[in-house]
């Protein structure tokens, strides 16, 4: 059914919306993390290079992440020929039609009222805020689990609707190769099938169509396939030990091997209900009391649509809980779920609340507006507090004394090599290259230099004839040449050496 005029009304007020609170500060952002540099880096160097299905970084092969997000980066380079605007478009168009999303599911399943509360609540989550403003792939991966979501409801919920189911298969296929975790929003047919077996209100039962479910999963590979097979037909072509080490590397160790067993970001098991829902659930976790008791009433009342939104919050916490590795915006894919189970209850939080105290209202709506508010006002002054990145100021210092002479970095930062004005040379992003390697290397390009750590500069350099680079931000860095040299190191250069420079067309 189309929407009316004042459901268009209401959407075109929700969209501009999420654009003001999501797109506040847009152009005043830069990187200023290791993720958002390096994801910028990777896509402008796609457009360099032009390898779209292998990435790389400072041309070594960049295997920790698909490369769908950094396609998506790139086109928006071209965009509008801005790359650090572009970097956070796609998290934006993300949020939009989450919002989108969201305001159709609350009205379809249960009003307009619902679905405007379930648009806000989602804009109002802090997580929200955090995630959808970065630069990262978490926030490109919300636009697959949510147009995933969304398909899966209107085909459990509101269907059947194989259409959208095959969609939802589709979006979750495409959400893999942006992130392996994109496949999540399959799991709401586990308590799906529970409520439909127990003959819950809410769902909608689709005996005898095994094979139509099963059709579901092809939708999924074909999208996979986008990415996954011309890797493989251009792995199989090239048959070198890189490209099949990348393979390797990015289905298996990235994926299974970093779930069972993560090397970094490392949290007990309760990380996630003790220190991120607490505050990145805000303003919502505040009405955690009532809301308790009221799911579990819609659950006695065996109501399928609270089964199956409380099942998949549960069941994503679940899964990010058990694994090892933790950080905060893994869990975000759970939140729009989370809203449209709060939205609904809200006209009775408040009927609740502020029946016998209408001024109680008001202030509540006050303190809403300025929730907002401040999100909004806080989209302008981060960019300018932050002010300008301090790898780019250290680069542009390094640059200019150098003359643009080749630079090696042993222990570099992303950063070092998204804003470098000169050609770079290193040993390997993970190589534990020593200072003997250095001084061999600068022995043999006896016009180049290299930027070392304090920590490494007495051991082979003499600091009287290092230049210390970056100011008080970045004093733990030298500039060296070969003339700083002391004598007292020898060793051997490793058996691969990177060189890289950028080229003016995609900066």
């Amino acid at each position: 059914m189309p929407p009316s005029n004042p459901q268009r009304r209401e959407l075109l007020w929700l969209v501009l919306l999420a654009l003001a609170m999501l797109g506040a500060g847009l152009g005043l952002r830069q990187p200023f993390n290791v993720d958002e540099e390096r994801f910028l880096g990777v896509a402008l160097e796609m457009l360099q290079n032009g390898s779209w299905f292998i990435p790389h970084r400072a041309a070594e092969i960049y295997p920790d992440k698909p490369p769908l997000f950094m396609w998506a980066v790139a086109l928006c380079v071209q965009l509008t020929g801005s790359p650090k605007l572009a970097l956070f478009l796609p998290a934006m168009l993300a949020g939009v039609t989450a919002t989108v999303c969201l305001y159709d599911l609350g009205s379809r399943l249960w009003n307009r009222r619902i679905g405007v509360i379930a648009a806000l609540l989602f804009l109002a989550s802090y997580q929200t805020y955090s995630v959808l403003r970065a630069g990262q792939i978490d926030g490109f991966l919300c636009l697959w689990i949510v147009l995933a979501f969304y398909g899966m409801l209107r085909h459990l919920l509101l269907g059947p609707d194989w259409r959208w189911f095959y969609l939802a298969c589709a979006a979750m296929g495409f959400g893999v190769i942006s992130k392996g975790v994109g496949f999540l929003p399959i799991l709401l047919l586990i308590p799906y099938f529970h409520a439909v077996r127990r003959g819950w209100s809410g769902v909608v039962a689709m005996p005898g169509q095994a094979r139509a479910w099963w059709l579901g999963l092809p939708a999924m590979l074909a999208a996979i396939a986008v990415w996954l097979l011309p890797l493989a037909l251009l792995v199989a072509g090239q048959g070198d030990a890189e490209s099949l080490a990348y393979v390797k590397d990015i289905l298996l160790r990235q994926t299974a091997e970093r779930y069972a067993s993560a090397w970094h970001h490392r949290e007990p098991f309760w990380y996630f209900f003790v220190q991120v829902i607490p505050k990145y659930w805000l303003p919502m976790f505040l009405a955690l009391p009532w809301l308790v008791p009221a799911w579990r009433r819609q659950l006695a009342r065996r109501d399928g649509r609270v089964l199956v939104l409380l099942g998949w919050v549960v069941l994503v916490l679940l899964f990010f809980s058990l694994s090892s590795g933790k950080r905060k915006l893994y869990i975000y894919p759970a939140l729009p779920a989370m809203v449209l189970l709060v939205a609904p209850l809200v006209p009775w939080l408040l009927r609740r609340w502020f029946a016998r105290r209408p001024r109680g209202r008001k202030v509540f709506l006050g303190l809403a507006v300025a929730w907002f508010a401040v999100l909004f006002a806080r989209g302008w002054v981060e960019p300018l507090k932050e002010g300008a990145n301090p790898n780019e100021t250290l680069m542009r210092e390094v640059a200019g004394v150098t003359g643009g002479a080749d630079l090696l970095l042993p222990q570099w930062r992303e950063g070092f090599w998204l804003f470098a004005r000169q050609p770079i040379v290193h040993f390997g992003f993970h190589s534990k290259e020593s200072p003997e390697q250095v001084v061999e290397w600068l022995r043999l390009h006896p016009q180049a230099f290299a930027l070392v750590p304090a920590r490494e500069l007495a051991r082979c350099f003499l600091p009287e004839k290092a230049r210390q680079q970056g100011g008080r931000t970045w004093a733990d860095w030298y500039l060296v040449g070969v003339e700083a040299d002391n004598g007292n190191c020898h060793g051997e250069l490793p058996a691969k050496v990177y060189r890289f420079a950028w080229l003016a067309m995609v900066r």
